[in-house]
């Protein structure tokens, strides 16, 4: 099942040409992507309490439309694919009128916070991680 986070362009989020600046993009992915980590139950104090940290090696972004001050957006994670060690996911940010904006696969490592080393993903995350897979 999708995730959807939704947010509101802010004044701060616009650059000289009037429209949102390209690395607010990744930043609204962003924020994005932690609400849905959290929601598998990876809040930054169980992260913590286990000592490992998921890391974006890889973001694969398109840039389809522009956005402007004060334009609602949602953000929609799914995941794409699981491996034993990470994870990729496609992150699609869309205007109130349902218009794709942009499109991004995330690749994402769990790494060890000591060692930061790669490490296997945890059972409950990985097993989270195949619930939501598509069925091909």
């Amino acid at each position: 099942m999708a995730h959807r986070y939704h947010l509101t362009v802010r004044s701060t989020d616009i650059d000289v040409i009037g429209h949102v600046n390209n690395a607010k993009y990744l930043e609204y992915m962003e924020w994005a992507r932690f609400e849905w980590i959290w929601e598998q139950g990876f809040t930054l104090d169980e992260l913590r309490r286990r000592a490992i940290m998921p890391v974006v090696v890889n973001i694969n972004i398109n840039y389809r439309k522009e956005l402007k001050m004060r334009e609602e957006v949602t953000a929609i994670t799914t995941v794409v694919k699981v491996g034993e060690k990470s994870f990729v996911i496609r992150q699609e940010l869309y205007n109130a009128s349902e218009v794709l904006v942009a499109d991004a696969d995330v690749t994402m490592v769990m790494i060890d916070a000591s060692t930061r080393q790669s490490i296997s993903l945890p059972v409950e995350l990985k097993e989270a991680l195949l619930v939501e897979l598509p069925k091909s």
